[in-house]
C-alpha cells in the first residue's frame, strides 16, 4: 500500500472524492448511520490516504491538539470492504501515530467503534472513560501515550 500524508489543501480533487466516498460507503451506508459524516474539520487535519493501483484503500485523518479535541488525534478511521482482513488498518493507523509522534506530540486520543476495541489496544491504546453513544454507535474513548 502506498501511503500519503496531505494536508487538505494539497489534496487533489479524485483523492478528495475518493476519501469523502469511502467514509461514507462505510460510515453513512454499510453501518446504517444517517448523520452528517462531513463536518467542517477536514479542512484543519492531515489526512493519510493509503493507495493499491490508485484506488483508496484505506483513510485516517490526524488532528493536532486543541484542533479536535484537547490532545492530538485520529479520526475516521476507516479500511475499504474490499480490502479487509489484509492489516491495511493496522498499517494506515501506524503511519498516523508515526505522523503525530514526529510533530512532537505526546498523547493521542481517539473516539473507538467498541467493536474495534481489541483492534485499538493491539496497537497500544488504553480504555480511558466510559462507553457512549455516538450517532446511534456504541464508543469509547482511547489513548496512547507516545515515547519520543
Amino acid at each position: 500500500m502506498e501511503i500519503k500524508v496531505l494536508e487538505f489543501e494539497a489534496l487533489s480533487l479524485n483523492q478528495l472524492y475518493q476519501s469523502l466516498r469511502l467514509r461514507s460507503q462505510v460510515f453513512v451506508v454499510e453501518q446504517d448511520c444517517v448523520y452528517q459524516d462531513i463536518d467542517n474539520y477536514d479542512q484543519q487535519a492531515l489526512h493519510i490516504l493509503g493507495f493499491k493501483d490508485n484506488l483508496l484503500v484505506a483513510y485516517t485523518r490526524v488532528f493536532d491538539p486543541k484542533t479536535y479535541t484537547e490532545q492530538a488525534s485520529i479520526g475516521r478511521v476507516v479500511v475499504h470492504p474490499d480490502f479487509r482482513k489484509q492489516s491495511l488498518g493496522v498499517e494506515i493507523m501506524q503511519k498516523s501515530i508515526e505522523v503525530l509522534k514526529s510533530r512532537g506530540h505526546k498523547l493521542i486520543n481517539i473516539s473507538a467503534q467498541c467493536y474495534l476495541d481489541q483492534f485499538y489496544k493491539d496497537l497500544g491504546f488504553v480504555q480511558t472513560g466510559k462507553k457512549y453513544l455516538e450517532d446511534g454507535i456504541p464508543h469509547q474513548e482511547m489513548t496512547l501515550e507516545l515515547n519520543h
